[in-house]
């Protein structure tokens, strides 16, 4: 069960120190409050664990501060809609709003090499109107001889060329608890020019030490990659985790799954399952065109297919689209093949502004449709 507060009751005030005495009553119940701070309010939620089956909803939602109790079906507690119970909130970070209806295009590579191919890219992203970024320093790889990032090393320059090009969000992978204090101590000692949300990739899906770490700092959100072989009731269990530890600050991103049924492509895009994952959660939602598709084949119509992998996770709604990017892909330290190049940014943005904005007609054609559906003439 969860017992939603009003706007503006306080957490520690009389109303919540009156629920919490009147559910003392009930001794196998035990409370967690997580406050949510999304776009445009805080939310107050208090999880009421264990058997409340017995647990009068009437008695609750009467009490003052309570605006609503939501009894919990699925397994999705923290992160979960509830069958449309609860709206999804957002959250902002750095000055940046994320929702499921905000948009922001994440570019840059899996893996940074030098300062000067790291500032033409921020150079150009500022030139295209972005603040949001994707810079990797720790990089997994399936050999153990290829490169796998400069590692703390670098955080420093690219944090410090982010700020100088207005970056405010910069998506970065990490892959043991220890690389979150090195991403904290280099903005630290760089004066926090830029800000950082933590990767989870789909390597490390259900590193559940790793989740629960991400998820007991609130200092950054947090971008989950699906796995890339496991069910999606498998990698939203994974949210869950990051979001019980306290961590509601998520973007669920589809990045393909691997199967050999998306053959030539890298991974069978999965991209269908944006409004799905929209309808269960209250999650903003990301898709990753680039590691989806693994290439730079061109269609029939003159269109990359990274263009129209990119166009199908905008059309179904996604909130955030994370793609590969360097100034000299043939010079790149990895995924160099998938990498858009700077005189691909400009079309690239363009195309993809062009989907978002039939994505936002079709949302309004629908809200017409369903006006009409439910106030027939």
């Amino acid at each position: 069960m969860i017992i939603i507060l009003k706007p503006d009751t306080d957490p520690s005030g009389p109303e919540m120190t009156n629920l919490l005495d009147y559910l003392s009553q009930f001794p196998d119940i035990k409370t967690r409050t997580s406050g949510v701070r999304g776009t445009s309010r805080v939310v107050t939620e208090l999880y009421l664990i264990g058997p409340t089956h017995h647990i009068p909803t009437e008695t609750i939602a009467r009490m003052p501060g309570v605006e609503k109790v939501v009894r919990v079906s699925s397994k999705y507690r923290q992160i979960g809609r509830h069958g449309g119970q609860l709206d999804q909130i957002g959250f902002t970070y750095n000055g940046v709003d994320f929702s499921q209806d905000t948009f922001h295009v994440f570019m840059g590579p899996c893996a940074v090499d030098t300062p000067e191919h790291v500032e033409a890219m921020f150079r150009a992203m500022k030139t295209a109107g972005l603040t949001t970024a994707r810079m990797g320093a720790y990089k997994p790889r399936t050999s153990p001889y290829d490169f796998q990032g400069h590692g703390k090393s670098c955080l420093p320059w690219v944090f410090e060329l982010a700020g100088k090009y207005g970056i405010k969000v910069i998506a970065m992978e990490v892959l043991r608890a220890i690389h979150i204090e090195e991403i904290q101590q280099a903005l630290e000692e760089t004066g926090h020019p830029t800000g950082v949300m933590l990767q989870i990739g789909t390597r490390n899906a259900q590193n559940f030490e790793l989740l629960k770490a991400a998820g007991s700092q609130q200092e950054f959100p947090v971008l989950y990659k699906r796995g890339m072989g496991l069910t999606l009731e498998e990698s939203l269990n994974a949210c869950e985790y990051i979001a019980s530890e306290g961590n509601r600050n998520i973007v669920f991103c589809l990045r393909g799954v691997k199967t050999r049924l998306g053959d030539p492509h890298r991974n069978l895009v999965d991209f269908a399952h944006v409004p799905v994952i929209k309808r269960l959660t209250r999650l903003p939602v990301c898709v990753d065109p680039t590691h989806s598709v693994g290439g730079k084949d061109r269609a029939p119509d003159g269109l990359l297919d990274i263009f129209h992998a990119s166009a199908q996770g905008i059309i179904a709604g996604a909130n955030m689209i994370l793609v590969e990017f360097h100034p000299r892909p043939e010079l790149a330290l990895c995924d160099g093949p998938q990498a858009l190049t700077l005189q691909e940014l400009d079309h690239f943005m363009a195309d993809v502004e062009l989907v978002r904005k039939t994505y936002i007609e079709r949302k309004e054609l629908a809200a017409r449709a369903l006006f009409k559906e439910w106030h027939p003439a």
